[in-house]
C-alpha cells in the first residue's frame, strides 16, 4: 500500500474529488503531470498544446519546447496523426509533458512521479530548467529519488504525517 502522497498531490491540486475541506492555492495557471502523461489521439501539434485546442502557437514555439526536452527528432512530425501514447515510450511521454510545461508557463506546477521514466541526469536537467524559468514556478513535487530534494526549497516527510495522526 502507498503511503498517500499522490492523493495528497492531487488534493492539493485541486483533482481528488474525494474528502472534505479547503485548499488555497495563490491565483494562476495550475498545470499537474502524472507519472504517466495524458495523451490524446490526433497530432503531435494537438498532443503538445493539449488540453487547449484553441492554441495557435507558432511552429518555432513548438519546436523549441521539443528541442529543450531532447524531442528534437519529432519536430517534422508536428502534423503526424498518431496514437502517440502507444507509439512513444514513457520517458519520452514524460519528455513530451515538459514540453507542455516549456509551452504552457504554468505558474504553480504539480508534479507526480512525472520523471520516473527518466535517467537521473535528464530529471536534474529538466528540474534546473524549471527553477532558472523566467517565469518562476512553484514547484510541488511527489517522488522516490533523493537526487530530487536539490531542487525544492522544503520537503516534507509524508510517512512523518501519518506517524503523528
Amino acid at each position: 500500500t502507498g503511503s498517500g502522497k499522490s492523493t495528497l498531490l492531487r488534493a492539493i491540486a485541486g483533482i481528488w474529488p474525494y474528502g472534505e475541506g479547503a485548499i488555497r492555492l495563490a491565483p494562476g495557471k495550475l498545470l499537474f503531470l502524472p507519472q504517466k502523461p495524458y495523451l490524446p489521439l490526433g497530432t503531435l501539434r494537438e498532443v503538445l498544446i493539449y488540453p487547449d485546442a484553441t492554441t495557435d502557437l507558432p511552429d518555432a514555439r513548438l519546436a523549441e519546447a521539443l528541442k529543450a526536452v531532447g524531442l528534437e527528432a519529432f519536430i517534422p512530425r508536428l502534423d503526424e496523426d498518431d496514437h502517440w501514447g502507444q507509439r512513444l515510450s514513457l520517458g519520452e511521454q514524460q519528455r513530451l509533458a515538459f514540453a507542455r510545461v516549456l509551452l504552457r508557463q504554468p505558474d504553480l506546477l504539480f508534479l507526480d512521479e512525472a520523471t520516473s521514466a527518466l535517467d537521473e541526469a535528464s530529471e536534474a536537467r529538466f528540474y534546473q530548467m524549471l527553477r532558472d524559468a523566467a517565469w518562476h514556478p512553484t514547484l510541488v513535487s511527489v517522488g522516490h529519488r533523493g537526487t530530487l530534494a536539490a531542487f525544492h526549497d522544503r520537503q516534507r516527510d509524508i510517512a512523518a504525517f501519518r506517524a503523528a495522526s
